[in-house]
């Protein structure tokens, strides 16, 4: 059983928490099979907004091809206790994204990486910033201010900002702030699951 009245264990946590969000940040794989693992839930994507934009915001990511533009903002909830994990923005490129993956990411029912494994499409990804921000730096794409669902005063959350490529085109530009309490809220979990069971 995990000791954490143990003299050590706010260096254990300290180490554990930078450990996993190391992880999470410069992986260009796909975070939500890491978030599934650790919170051993199944997620579910709850979207905000997803509105079409014109192409003037879409040039602030260097964007400028002409394709229709899709914006999306939501967030990833554990579907067991219902722990909101990380707040999103993509900017979709309809253009160079292939239309059934288009019209997935349009019903608004799947995560985006979800879809692209199920869908078997070959992609790959590449990481263009991380770190971590607090409430009054968090910003979205086109660096407008966002509030966080989690964000709370005095208390920074780990971002990544990251670009979906299809063959050599990138079709999805994401931004993901993933909420700070994650460790924190799975060791709850272990430790009251362990004390049922008085492993």
């Amino acid at each position: 059983m995990m000791d954490m009245d143990s003299p050590n264990r706010n260096t254990i946590f300290e180490f554990l928490h930078r450990l996993l969000f190391e992880i999470l940040l410069r992986t260009d794989g796909r975070t939500t099979d890491i978030l599934e693992t650790l919170m051993d839930e199944t997620m579910s994507v709850h979207v905000i907004r997803q509105e079409q934009i014109n192409e003037e915001h879409a040039g602030l990511l260097g964007e400028s091809s002409g394709a229709p533009y899709y914006i999306r903002e939501s967030i990833l909830i554990s579907n067991k206790t219902h722990f909101v994990v990380s707040h999103n923005i993509a900017l979709v490129c309809s253009k160079f994204v292939p239309a059934p993956m288009f019209e997935a990411i349009s019903s608004k029912h799947e995560g985006i990486g979800k879809t692209v494994s199920a869908l078997g499409l070959p992609t790959s990804r590449k990481v263009a910033d991380f770190g971590w921000r607090n409430e009054q730096e968090a910003v979205d794409l086109f660096q407008k201010p966002i509030k966080l669902h989690f964000a709370r005063e005095n208390e920074r959350s780990p971002f990544k900002k990251y670009a979906i490529y299809f063959e050599s085109v990138p079709g999805i530009y994401l931004l993901e702030y993933f909420n700070p309490d994650l460790l924190r809220h799975r060791l709850k979990q272990v430790l009251n699951e362990q004390q049922r069971t008085g492993e």
